[in-house]
């Protein structure tokens, strides 16, 4: 496969084509196959969310961050043993050093799971915390959450494809529940934040992850040759981007790129609405046997020693999670902590 040298901005990809007419849905595969190759983030349209949905999601986000503080702090994640509630700007950390920015954390709505010593992951599941003072929120954001996991489903399906795999090739790994952890976030401005770090410099770790961006920039990505490119807000669009899981099952011919979140300027402010699909914490990642045209592009996986990639699905996120939220991970899983130290499987 030939490689592209990347443009300094990001791909538009149109996703009705994806339903269109057979030779219209070829033409497409062969184009994101190229996309997913060279880029690793892209522009998404035709993604069927209604435009309504996103504006009250949106709103919504802001009503919530806009409440007083102890109604926030009723719900602080710290209170739930399955990383589930609001955070504070800076009791998250990306390698270790505080982001800037205020969030709430929801994954799929379920009931607590027995774990044990082969299962610690197990502890990840449970209930979302809910702000009894906007009690909208619940039924709005678990709708928002069903509409980008039916999105991130189909653009995994139809990456599968680009990969020249049967459609449902990632299915058994991520059915019947894949991990959907939803966040609203607010980036403060550079005033109140005191740093440049909105978030910072990291791959994510799931399948893809569908971006929702207000009307602030700030959102960055590292293209392979190290340069910085700033994807800004486009209205109608998620930012889309391959995680870490598609990384290791293409040995590194899909890239999870490098990106970060730059404090917006004093006297402003930031929002949007991620989400990551990931799969089954019980599931292992396989390496996929790429065709030979594709499998010539294989890069390998990018290791980072200070934070390993695991095969193990559900030690790869709960890793994650105990990383980024030291706070959850002393008060809950003190026993867990061990597991940062685990070498990587890569």
């Amino acid at each position: 496969m030939t490689i592209h040298t990347r443009p300094l901005h990001l791909p538009t990809v149109d996703f009705s084509r994806f339903y269109g007419s057979p030779a219209e849905r070829e033409e497409f595969i062969r184009e994101l196959t190229r996309v997913l190759h060279d880029h690793g983030f892209f522009y998404l349209v035709g993604h069927g969310v209604p435009q309504s949905l996103i504006e009250d999601v949106l709103a919504a986000s802001k009503r919530f961050f806009a409440l007083a503080e102890a109604d926030k702090l009723s719900i602080e994640m710290v209170k739930s043993s399955h990383f589930r509630g609001y955070n504070r700007a800076g009791y998250e950390r990306t390698r270790g050093e505080q982001d800037w920015r205020e969030q709430l954390d929801i994954n799929t709505e379920g009931t607590p799971v027995e774990s044990g010593p082969d299962t610690p992951w197990n502890r990840l599941y449970g209930p979302n915390q809910w702000p009894e003072a906007l009690p909208e929120l619940k039924a709005l954001l678990l709708r928002y959450q069903a509409e980008v996991t039916r999105v991130g489903i189909d653009v995994l399906k139809a990456i599968a494809l680009s990969l020249g795999q049967p459609e449902g090739a990632f299915a058994e790994i991520y059915e019947p529940s894949p991990s959907q952890l939803l966040k609203i976030i607010r980036y403060p401005g550079r005033d109140a934040a005191g740093s440049d770090q909105g978030v910072g410099a990291h791959k994510d770790g799931g399948f893809v992850t569908v971006l929702l961006q207000d009307t602030t920039p700030g959102l960055r990505i590292r293209t392979e040759d190290g340069v910085w490119i700033e994807a800004p807000p486009v209205p109608g669009t998620f930012v889309v981007n391959s995680g870490e899981l598609l990384e290791l099952a293409t040995n590194g011919f899909v890239r999870a790129d490098v990106h970060d979140v730059v404090t917006p300027p004093a006297g402003t402010e930031r929002f949007s609405v991620a989400f990551f699909l990931g799969a089954r914490y019980d599931a292992a990642i396989p390496v996929i046997p790429l065709p030979e045209e594709l499998k010539r592009g294989e890069r390998g996986v990018t290791v980072d020693p200070l934070n390993p990639i695991f095969r193990e699905v559900g030690i790869n996120h709960l890793k994650s999670r105990l990383r980024s939220h030291p706070d959850v991970a002393a008060k809950h899983h003190p026993d867990l902590l061990h597991l940062l130290e685990k070498p990587s499987k890569a």
